[in-house]
């Protein structure tokens, strides 16, 4: 078995990441998709927000550490793979896929009321 680590290298910068974070975390979506749960609840989402984000920023840490321990070619799935098995492995993978395919008919489904509104 070849050493799939041996093979990899470090193309990104510590800022090209922090921009990919930052493209994937404010996006049209997020806006449009919080101003009517607002308007509707009010400010208790907010707090229903942070509590979410919080959640996240625990397990995105826990992926950042097993990605640190263990690099290899491919996405999170190859961890749940090692660890939960080949059916999470499948699972996680093809989840994350039908998950972006709704997240960019989300965001363009926004960005046609944004262009409707200017």
């Amino acid at each position: 078995m070849k050493d799939t680590a041996a093979a990899l290298t470090r193309g990104l910068t510590a800022r090209h990441i922090r921009f990919i974070a930052l493209g994937s975390a404010i996006g049209t979506g997020l806006f449009y998709g919080s101003a009517e749960a607002i308007n509707r609840a009010g400010p208790s989402v907010l707090l229903a927000y942070l509590i979410g984000g919080a959640a996240i920023y625990i397990v995105l840490r826990a992926l950042g550490e097993m990605a640190v321990s263990n690099p290899v070619s491919g996405s999170f799935g190859e961890y749940a793979s090692k660890h939960l098995g080949p059916l999470a492995g499948f699972m996680t993978g093809w989840t994350y896929t039908f998950e972006m395919i709704v997240v960019c008919l989300a965001d363009v489904t926004a960005f046609g009321v944004y262009m409707g509104f200017w």
